[in-house]
């Protein structure tokens, strides 16, 4: 899928791994400021980690921009995970087509709900994900969790 300046979203690959770990790291420090790394244990093996599921890496300039996962949760619904964009391209598209992407993966591969979660304190996060059409199911321990559901 080709986007604006040049950025291609694509399958993950294992030549990426040490990149892609590192990118996504460097965004949770940018939201954290630390990072605690037992935290991130996906991380270490990307492949295997997302075998069941799809680790999509958007690239410009062969340089990865964002990122973005999904997950099987059950026979039914699957979970967004690492969704991450470069501050350069927020507020560009990129998110929301990485995101638009996943869910439609998630559709071809039968799933008829998306669920994910994030932090209660990054309201443009929370505000990007009502936008597309997630809505609220619960709030817990900090953090807001979503569902979506697809037309199939």
């Amino acid at each position: 899928m080709k986007l604006i300046n040049n950025i291609t979203i694509l399958p993950f690959q294992p030549a990426d791994q040490a990149e892609v770990k590192q990118f996504v790291l460097a965004g949770l420090v940018e939201h954290w400021g630390f990072l605690n790394s037992t935290l991130n244990p996906d991380l270490n093996d990307i492949e295997a980690s997302y075998a069941d599921g799809l680790f999509l890496v958007a690239l410009q300039d062969g340089r990865i921009v964002g990122t973005g996962a999904l997950l099987p949760r059950s026979e039914y619904s699957a979970e967004i995970m690492r969704m991450s964009v470069s501050p350069q391209l927020r507020r560009s598209g990129l998110g929301h087509a990485i995101l638009q992407r996943l869910c439609e993966e998630a559709k071809a591969m039968g799933f008829q709900k998306i669920i994910l979660e994030t932090t209660e304190t990054w309201q443009g996060v929370i505000a990007f994900y009502l936008n597309f059409g997630f809505h609220i199911t619960h709030q817990q321990d900090g953090d807001v969790y979503f569902a979506l559901e697809l037309i199939v």
